[in-house]
């Protein structure tokens, strides 16, 4: 039977966030979910559940101004904001199994958000999983919107600028983007401090894979047209101990496809790889 609990914590700074737990009789590892832009943890509950099945006591938590979370929607002050609060919630579900093994996992800006943190922060985890970081994208700013970004951004931080996502970009399966676009916690824009300090932080993270120091499974859909598959690539290329999956026709949400449970049973084996002692094959393209 698995234990399912929700409830609000302070992050960093105050922050009030909130939590979803999914908890199996006897874990065998701790999973930390990061999600993306604009969701929030609720519409991970399938996912959790699959892995929670199968041993794993998996935590997901709201960024600020993000799903049932304090603070402004779809701001960050500074794209560290996110980095703190990850420290709190990691050693959060550290302190419920300390020995147990511990992954984080981050999808889209929770993929960044989790690179950047590895990146400059060298967290002490056992592994890391990531799906379609926004590490490059085709509809980046140009410089000059950057520039008047960073204008506006000095004045009126918390104004409101475009960035909803196209929900058709997700997933090619019709349930999930009739339920994206009907979700009343989904937020389709952003404000001017985030929109700055997320470019912002693509481009300091994005060439850094090389300073990785931790087991780092990356995982991309090849037709995903909101963040650059071939920037994932180059990022696990570079990266010590990497394994890179390409996904062939999947859009951006690989955990929300027809095709899912495929992608739940790659991290699965990597996972138990780790456990094992055994190195994955370095730089692997292809589904496993």
């Amino acid at each position: 039977m698995i234990r399912r609990s929700e409830a609000h914590f302070d992050g960093a700074a105050g922050r009030r966030l909130f939590e979803r737990r999914w908890e199996p009789p006897t874990p065998e590892r701790s999973l930390v979910f990061v999600h993306g832009y604009a969701e929030h943890s609720g519409r991970y509950e399938h996912v959790a559940a699959w892995f929670a099945a199968r041993g794993a006591a998996v935590h997901a938590f709201d960024h600020q101004g993000h799903g049932h979370s304090s603070g402004v929607r779809c701001h960050v002050r500074r794209f560290g904001d996110f980095l703190d609060d990850l420290d709190v919630v990691v050693e959060r579900a550290r302190s419920l199994a300390p020995d147990l093994p511990l992954y984080v996992v981050g999808h889209s800006m929770g993929g960044l958000i989790v690179c950047n943190w590895a990146v400059e922060r060298a967290p002490n985890v056992d592994g890391l999983v990531i799906s379609a970081p926004a590490l490059g994208a085709d509809q980046a700013p140009s410089g000059l919107r950057m520039a008047a970004l960073r204008a506006l951004r000095r004045v009126w931080p918390t104004g409101f600028a475009g960035g909803g996502l196209d929900a058709e970009a997700l997933s090619r399966d019709p349930a999930v983007v009739k339920a994206y676009l009907e979700d009343p916690l989904i937020v389709l824009r952003m404000t001017f401090s985030l929109g700055v300090e997320l470019f912002g932080a693509l481009g300091r993270t994005a060439p850094r894979g090389g300073d990785v120091g931790l087991p780092l499974l990356m995982l991309h859909g090849d037709a995903d047209p909101l963040c650059s598959p071939a920037a994932s690539e180059a990022f696990a290329r570079a990266a010590p101990d990497a394994r890179y999956v390409s996904y062939p026709g999947l859009r951006h949400e690989i955990f929300n496809e027809p095709e899912q449970e495929q992608v739940f049973e790659d991290v699965q084996s990597w996972i138990r790889e780790r456990e094992q002692g055994l190195d994955p094959q370095r730089g692997a393209t292809g589904a496993a």
